[in-house]
Parts: C-alpha cells; sequence; structure tokens
C-alpha cells in the first residue's frame, strides 16, 4: 500500500510542471464518454488529448481513494498527450485512437513504469520495452495513461484470495465500494467503470477479464489464444493465458481489439494471429442477432434465484432480436477446474522464470519461482501472506511430465471436443450464451475475498461448472456484455464462440448491447470515504 501511495504523490507531484503551457486547455467531462466518443472529439478538434488526459487524471486524483484501482499514472502522460495533438495539428494522426488515454493492468510491460505484479519483489521492474499489446496500442496512439491494480500475480499466489494486491491494497467496486471488483484484472475493471481512462487492458487465464468486466458494469472480451501476442506480461500460463480490452461499450472494445491482434514472431503461438485479425468495428451489425442460433448453458457457476431473471430476460431480447435459443442439456457439462489446474501448476513454474528471465538483474533479483518463494517468507510485505498456489507449482516438475500432458490432453478433449465444439457441432449454432458470474460479493474486513476460481485443489464437481473455464482451456473467445444489476450490483451475459470468432460474437454482443441498454453506470464510489 505504501508503495502505491508513494508512487501516486510522487507523479502527481510532477504534472503542474509536465502540464504548463502558454494556453490553457480547455475543460473536457470525461464521465461516461465512450472511447469511440472521445475518439471523433479529438478528431473534430472538440477537445485536445492533453484536455482529455488531464480530466482523466483529475478525476483519479479526487475519485480513487475508495476505489483503489490505479497504482500509478505515467510521468510522461501528459507529454505523450501533447505529441498526439502535434500530430493532429500538422494533419498527422495516426488514426482513431491517437491521443486516447488507456490504462493498463500492472502486469503488462509498460516503459517508464514499473511492471510489479503487484509484488514488492517486482517494484523495481522498470521494463526497457512496451509488452506487445502495449507497443501496439502505442503505435496506433494510445496515451499510456498508467498502471492498474490487480490480484497479486494475476490471483495465482494463496488459495485464500487476498483482495488485490499488496502494493496497491484491495481494489473495491464503484458500484458498492465495500463489495468485490472480481480478480485478477480488479483495478481494470474499477477503473474503467468509474471513467478513469476510456478504457483498460486487463489479462485473463481463466475469467479475469471478464469476471470483472461483467461485475464492474463492463463490456470485456478475451480472444481466441493468441490472437493477442503474450510477450511482456507477467504470465500464469503459456496455454491459456491473453490480454483482452475492458471498456463501456462494444464498439469500444472493439476499436481496442482491431488495434491489439496480430501475430509476434516472440510469441509462437500467434502465428496464425494476422491470418485471423479484422477490423471489428466494420464487423458490428446491430441487425446481426436476425435468425442466429444460439446455445443456452444454464446452471453454471455464478446462477442463482437474483441472476435467474436477469439472465432471462436477457434472453428474451436476443429472442426479440430475431435469435433462436437452444438449450443445451446441463448434463453435458461438469467441472473442469481441476483438469485445468494441474495444467497452470506446470505452466506457472516455467513461464514465470521465462519472464523474470527478461527483468534486469539489477532491479528484480528474484529469477525463478523458488526466488520468489524465498523473498516472500522474509520480506515485510509479503509474509503476512500465504502463498500455496506457489508451493503446488514449485512441486511440479516439466512439460515432459506425464500427469501434465494428461492433464492437457484430458482438458482440450472435454472443453473442446465434447464441449463447445459438440454443442456447435450437434445443435448447428454459432455461439454459446452463459451468465458471466455472480455479482460481486462483500469483501471480509481482514481484506480477503473468496477464491475466483482456478486456485483451490477441491474434488471433481464440488463446484458447479463454470461457462468461462470452458472458453479458457479451449483457448476460443469469450466475450461479456452488461445485463443488469442483481442487488444494485452489475451482471454480465457471456457469447463464446470457436477460435478465430471475435468478429460474430463482438457483432452480436452490440446487437444485444443496443438493443437492451441494460448498462447502468456507477455512483457510489463518488460519495463513498477515503
Amino acid at each position: 500500500m505504501l508503495l502505491r501511495q508513494s508512487l501516486c504523490v510522487a507523479l502527481m507531484v510532477s504534472l503542474p510542471l509536465a502540464s504548463c503551457s502558454k494556453k490553457e486547455e480547455a475543460p473536457y467531462a470525461v464521465e461516461e464518454v465512450p472511447l469511440a466518443q472521445v475518439s471523433a472529439d479529438l478528431a473534430s478538434g472538440k477537445t485536445t488529448s492533453v484536455a482529455a488526459t488531464k480530466a482523466y487524471i483529475e478525476r483519479i486524483k479526487a475519485l480513487d481513494g475508495p476505489l483503489h484501482s490505479v497504482i500509478a499514472i505515467a510521468p510522461d502522460a501528459l507529454a505523450q498527450a501533447a505529441a498526439s495533438d502535434k500530430r493532429r495539428k500538422d494533419g498527422k494522426a495516426i488514426g482513431p485512437l491517437d491521443g486516447v488515454p488507456i490504462l493498463f493492468k500492472d502486469n503488462i510491460d509498460t516503459v517508464g513504469i514499473p511492471t510489479t505484479a503487484g509484488s514488492y519483489a517486482l517494484k523495481d521492474n522498470l521494463p526497457a520495452k512496451d509488452a506487445e499489446v502495449a507497443r501496439r496500442l502505442r503505435e496506433a496512439g494510445v496515451v499510456v495513461l498508467g498502471k492498474n491494480n490487480l490480484s497479486q500475480f494475476a490471483g495465482f499466489r494463496t488459495t485464500s484470495a487476498f483482495n488485490s494486491s499488496t502494493i496497491g491494497g484491495g481494489a473495491f467496486n464503484p458500484y458498492n465500494t465495500e463489495n468485490s471488483t472480481c480478480g485478477s484484472s480488479s483495478g481494470s475493471g474499477a477503473a474503467a467503470a468509474a471513467s478513469f481512462a476510456a478504457a483498460a487492458i486487463g489479462t485473463e487465464t481463466d475469467g479475469s477479464v471478464v469476471c470483472p468486466s461483467s461485475t464492474n458494469g463492463l463490456v470485456g472480451i478475451k480472444p481466441t489464444i493468441a490472437l493477442v501476442s503474450r510477450r511482456g506480461i507477467v504470465p500464469i500460463s503459456h496455454t491459456q493465458d491473453s490480454s483482452g480490452p475492458m471498456a463501456r461499450t462494444v464498439t469500444d472494445a472493439a476499436m481496442l481489439l482491431t488495434a491489439m491482434a496480430g501475430s509476434d514472431p516472440v510469441d509462437p503461438q500467434s502465428a496464425d494471429a494476422d491470418a485471423h485479425k479484422a477490423d471489428y468495428v466494420k464487423a458490428l451489425n446491430a441487425q446481426s442477432l436476425k435468425g442466429a442460433r444460439l446455445g443456452v448453458l444454464r446452471g453454471t457457476q455464478g446462477s442463482s434465484d437474483a441472476t435467474e431473471p436477469v439472465y432471462n430476460a436477457a434472453l428474451e431480447v436476443l429472442k426479440a432480436q430475431g435469435a433462436e435459443l437452444i438449450e443445451i442439456p446441463r448434463e453435458q457439462l461438469e467441472d473442469l477446474s481441476q483438469e485445468q489446474l494441474t495444467v497452470l501448476y506446470y505452466d506457472f513454474k516455467q513461464d514465470l522464470a521465462a519472464y523474470l528471465a527478461t527483468t534486469s538483474p539489477d532491479k528484480v533479483k528474484v529469477r525463478t519461482l523458488a526466488d520468489l518463494m524465498a523473498f516472500n517468507k522474509t520480506d515485510e510485505h509479503e509474509k503476512v501472506h500465504g502463498q500455496e498456489v506457489f508451493e503446488f507449482a514449485e512441486a511440479t516438475s516439466n512439460f515432459d511430465a506425464q500427469e501434465y500432458k494428461d492433464a492437457r490432453a484430458a482438458g482440450l478433449h472435454k472443453a473442446r471436443d465434447e464441449g463447445i465444439d459438440k454443442w456447435i457441432r450437434d445443435n448447428n449454432i454459432t455461439a454459446v450464451l452463459a451468465l458471466t458470474n455472480g455479482p460481486g460479493g462483500k469483501v471480509s474486513p481482514d481484506g480477503f475475498v473468496p477464491p475466483h476460481g482456478i486456485t483451490k485443489r477441491e474434488g471433481k464437481g464440488d463446484k458447479p461448472p463454470h461457462a468461462t473455464t470452458y472458453a479458457s482451456i479451449s483457448g476460443y473467445p469469450n466475450l461479456t456484455v452488461p445485463m443488469g444489476l442483481v442487488g444494485g450490483m452489475p451482471v454480465g451475459l457471456t457469447f463464446i464462440g470457436p477460435a478465430w470468432s471475435e468478429a460474430t460474437l463482438l457483432s452480436y454482443g452490440y446487437a444485444y448491447e443496443q438493443a437492451s441498454k441494460a448498462r447502468v453506470a456507477p455512483t457510489a464510489y463518488k460519495t463513498a470515504k477515503k
């Protein structure tokens, strides 16, 4: 928590110097303004990037106290914005994202800001280059505004799931600041919902984009593995990790994904991305649900008597737009969490070491998971939290282990062959629908929240099956769109499709969004105590 405060104070103090200019920028109101509108206002000259960036910074300073969603603001944010304004003035605007301020989850490398993953072991981890996703967005003209809080190491440390991180403290929900934002892109969800940036970028292994998007009233999409390169992102698993946009509208998410997608030779799994990426904004069609055949899952994790009416109302909207809905029998679903967990333990040990090898040994002393565990046992900030998940992962061997191969094969067979692929083939459908997850629950006084689904060894079938886990293991795209409130807290509607079906899913989500108008903006954070 102290590091978050010192980073923010230091950066805030420097802002007036960075923002001095001969002509004072006219104020720009950013609350609930879609990214697409910010883009249009920049293009028309209604505002400037400097004015928009200042407005977001002022909102963070004034309103983030009870949310803890932003860990640090880029010291050159206003300089980036001024450079964008000069490009526009000179008639050299890069494209629609030029000058649009975006926040990044603090496990994504961005030059000029430490990438901590919420851990004091990485507090001085200043990357030499941007992660590929940050590089692509910066190349598109985005203002890298700062870093968002997150569940430490994307929630993959302890089965107790302490809320967010030792560096950022606990992140809280703008709809009710006593409630969870869901993990692990907790700060990205809260910040995007509270209009602290035009949108945010999160990462996901199993639900960490779509869960906090749903819980914070956002649109979030986890793309096909690896439509978006994972280079430069603190990992859990090369088999399941992805980054994805978290925004207030489907159009905004589509704009970001268009810039993020593409092959990267440093991430070999992304080799096919260039052949499958698209202009996702051009694919949006408000009439796309007409004649669409969609599968309906029920009884998935998060379902309850409270969520069922909202889910049913969303299905009625889809039918009213011309969709044909086909119920998928509940018995075709099973809990795949334990197959997944074995794979993630093996992946994490190897993949984390590979990332740490790219960091500066002068700044980051831990080079392996074992080093990290030793650090946590002695550091005053880290030793108060358990690390059972680290211990489980450290006990694994390597990717040649039969246990790993068997678990990976079983998960893919059940999630793809006997899961999503079978449902699509047998029912002649193009996508699968589900409740994304239940509403965010209360955070306990000691700052702990229930695990968000991927860390705890349990008996097979001890928990309800989760649609998100099917998409995660398969590596298939998963889109969530706001569908209303349950007890004053947002819940989302999930659209899952086969590999490379992002354009179709976003178009379906757009048609649903335009018909339902289901998103409700948060207000509770404005009057909450800091």
